[in-house]
Order: C-alpha cells, then structure tokens, then sequence
C-alpha cells in the first residue's frame, strides 16, 4: 500500500489539474469573429492525393495518422501545436510511413491561424483540448477548407453548437464530428436491425460514458502549482498529459460534460435531425465524491489536491424527450470504480438489444423470455463497411471502428459528398453537454433541445452508413 501511496503521491504531483493543453482556455470564446468566409480550395490539386493537416498532435492525432496514410492518396501537409514534445513524436510517427515530413507550426496558441491561411487542405483534423474544438473548428471553415473533422465532444457550451451551425452553413465547409464510436462494429449492426425492422417502431434508448478516469484525471505531467483558494491548478509551460485540461472540466462544471460516444449511436437509430430530433431534456447529478476519495486515498488527507472542490457529480443522469415520442436515457459516469460500459440499449415494440451482456432479443425469433447472444445476431446483420473492410480494420484503434471512421470520411471527401456526421449531429449531440449543466443548475428543471436545423429536420432523409 505505501508503495501504491509513492506512486500516486509521484504521479499526481506531476500533473495536477488545469487548463493548459494545446492552448490556454480563457481565449477559448472568441468563435466568430475571424475574418469574412473564403472561397472554397479546390480538392486532390497536383498529385491527386488528398491534402490533411492536424491541429493537435497528441495519441489521438497518432489514431487518425495511422489511418489516413494507410488509405492510398492522402497525405499530409501540415501539422500544428504549441508544444515541441508532440510535434516531436508526432514526426517520428509518420517518419515510420516513410513519406515526406509535413510543414510544422508552433509557438503561439493562434498559431493554427497562420496554418490554415498559408497552406491548402482537403481536410483539417483537430484534436485538440475540449475548449478549443470550436475556435479552430470555425478558423478552418473561414479559412475555405472544405472538410473539418473535430474531435469529441465538439463543443460544450450552446452558444459553440451554435457557432458550428451558422459559420458551417454560411462558409459551405463541410464539419464532420469524429464521433468513431459510431463506427463500431455492434453499434452499427444494430443500426442495420434497427434499419431492417428487427425491433419494430423504436420505443426508447439508454446509452452514456462510464468509464473509470481516475488515473487519466491524475496522470502524468509536469509539476503543479496550486494556488491556494483558487480551486484550480495550473500547469507548467511544457506539460502536455491529457491531466491538464480533462480535469478543470471536474473542477469548474456539473453535467454531462461527455455526451457524444453514447448519444451518437443511439441518434443514428432514432433518425434525430432527419425525420426526428430531441425535444426537451432533464438532468439530475449525484453528489461529487469519487476524485477528492482517489486522492485522499492514495495520497492522504493533506495532498494539496484534497483541498480541491469537484464540482462535476459521480453520475450524471440525463432524460431526453425526441418529437416522434421516443425516450432517450443518457448517463456520465467518470469517477468511480467501474468496469467500462457506453450502456447501449435499443428497444422497440418487437425486441432490443443491451450491449451490457450482449444481449438481444426479437420477439417471435428467439426463446420466449430467454436471451439470445447478440453475436449470433450481429454476424448475420454486420454492417456492409465493417464486412468489405475488416481486414484493414483489424490494425486500427478502438477495435477498427477508427479506420472504418477514417474511410467512410474520405469516401465523403473523395466523392464531395455530405459529411457523414455533420454539423447538425455535432451541435445536437454536444448540445447535452450544456442543457444538462443548466438543467441540474435548475434541480432538474426541463429544457428545451434547440432545433439545430431550424426546422430541416422534418424532410431531411438518413444519410449515415447506406
């Protein structure tokens, strides 16, 4: 135990909790105030090869490499961030694919400004700490890049979904949210049941995020420097573990600060923003107990991180409302013991399927009141991407659903069409995020969900994963 104790007491100090990141939160707000929309670049110029830069270059950034270059006719021009320990590692990582290093941007925490005004894209993938998904978001569509990929969640205040919305509609640039969760294999089979009629007319879901990040909120870094009755700490210039911006998240905010891996595969099956869309939402949180009990016991009672207040709830419970009557429950759940779960559930008049036990059940096809074992299922319904792209899939992260991501992005790119998440999932699904910080600021108070697509929803027609 004592040793146990030293490790934490080693590990916590180096990272502590603050903000730093890719770049410091408090210029975060400012999302549309760049320059008037630009003339869209034109795709595949010279070579043919599809032009992609990064803003971000940490082991996200790495997933998203591996998969571009290991699609033929994409390369990569440029990459951006404002610490030399990932640019470093970043170009020893495509060094290993053999292919002309990209032109590095540094310095400045605008300095993807400069990125995105001096060279030409195809696509734009930011990876980068939550805060500045939106700002670079925006900079890129005003600066005419055609694609925008941007990593989850993609926004987290209202005000930012819809800045998305607006600067996507009047630039034409495509946003893509790289939701890759949507892409895995089981979520998309049960899409194709869900597609098929295997559960009849979809009654409610259950998805979420429960997943133990108490290590990964108290990673390591560099030092901290906590400032007494600040309730926050701040890191050193050249730290960059994910520690440093994920945590504050815990310290300032209450809600469901993490929606899109859970919500994404359910709104597919719900057809929200084409045919349906979320009405109103409730949310409710539990008390904030989990982080300041990990810190106390491994480090003891008077680390300087116990004196911290968590204000972010254990469990974080979301109701939602969507227009054709279904329910929807969403679930946030990082600070405590648990194994990992994303909580699928989708239930209609004729059957379901909950992905905790990989369970399904058909009525009229399986046992009565007995479970069938999902596999069984998902082999005979998988998905035409994952049964013509496996093998590739296979080398990828998350289990393949990243490649699968990846290729079905360019495919997108590649053929001009409509991103297969587009800013419209990216602002409705992120949109939990603040409905529920205000609802449970409110006691639970119902809210209502803003139409995103300013009423396209009613004829809009399912486009992702035909």
């Amino acid at each position: 135990m004592e040793n146990t104790r030293r490790s934490f007491l080693k590990k916590v100090s180096a990272a502590g909790i603050g903000a730093a990141g890719l770049a410091m939160a408090g210029n975060a707000g400012a999302t549309t105030t760049a320059a008037e929309p630009q003339k869209k670049k034109t795709a595949g110029k010279d070579d043919g090869k599809l032009r992609f830069g990064f803003i971000g270059t940490g082991s996200r950034c790495h997933e998203h490499i591996n998969n571009v270059l290991a699609i033929p006719g994409n390369k990569i021009v440029a990459i951006c961030d404002i610490q030399q320990g990932p640019i470093d590692s970043t170009l020893k990582h495509i060094a290993k694919f053999n292919v002309p290093a990209p032109k590095v941007y540094k310095g400045g925490e605008r300095e993807f400004e400069n990125m995105l005004n001096n060279e030409e894209f195809d696509c734009v993938i930011i990876a980068s700490p939550w805060e500045w998904h939106v700002p670079m978001s925006v900079a890129a569509m005003k600066a005419g890049v055609p694609y925008v990929g941007v990593e989850v969640s993609a926004a987290n205040t209202l005000e930012e979904c819809w800045d998305l919305v607006n600067v996507s509609e009047a630039t034409g640039s495509h946003l893509n949210i790289m939701e890759n969760v949507c892409y895995r294999r089981d979520c998309m089979a049960a899409l194709n049941m869900v597609r098929q009629g295997l559960f009849g007319e979809i009654l409610h879901g259950g998805c979420g995020y429960e997943h133990d990040l108490r290590e990964v909120k108290f990673n390591d870094g560099t030092h901290y420097n906590y400032v007494p009755g600040s309730g926050d700490l701040r890191m050193g210039p050249t730290a960059f573990a994910e520690a440093q911006w994920r945590t504050n998240h815990s310290v300032h905010r209450n809600g469901d600060i993490y929606p899109t891996h859970g919500i994404g595969p359910i709104a597919h099956c719900m057809d929200i923003n084409r045919g349906n869309r979320f009405l109103s939402l409730s949310a409710m949180a539990t008390q904030s107990r989990g982080l300041h009990k990990f810190i106390v016991d491994n480090g003891g009672e008077n680390h300087p991180l116990a004196k911290v207040n968590f204000n972010l709830g254990d469990i974080v419970t979301s109701m939602i409302k969507c227009s054709n009557g279904q329910t929807i429950i969403v679930t946030h759940d990082t600070n405590s013991p648990r194994p990992y779960s994303l909580g699928f559930r989708v239930q209609g008049t004729e059957g379901l399927w909950m992905n905790d036990g990989d369970h399904v059940y058909v009525q009229g096809k399986s046992k009565p009141h007995r479970w069938d074992d999902s596999e069984e299922w998902f082999k005979q319904y998988d998905h035409k991407l994952w049964a013509q792209h496996s093998a590739e899939a296979a080398e990828a992260g998350h289990g393949g659903m990243d490649y699968i991501m990846m290729y079905d992005l360019i495919d997108a790119i590649r053929n001009k069409k409509t991103a297969p998440m587009d800013c419209y999932d990216a602002a409705a699904w992120s949109a939990i995020s603040g409905l529920s910080e205000m609802s449970i600021a409110r006691g639970g108070a119902l809210v209502d969900f803003p139409d995103f697509t300013r009423g396209q929803w009613i004829h809009r027609q399912p486009q992702f994963a035909l």
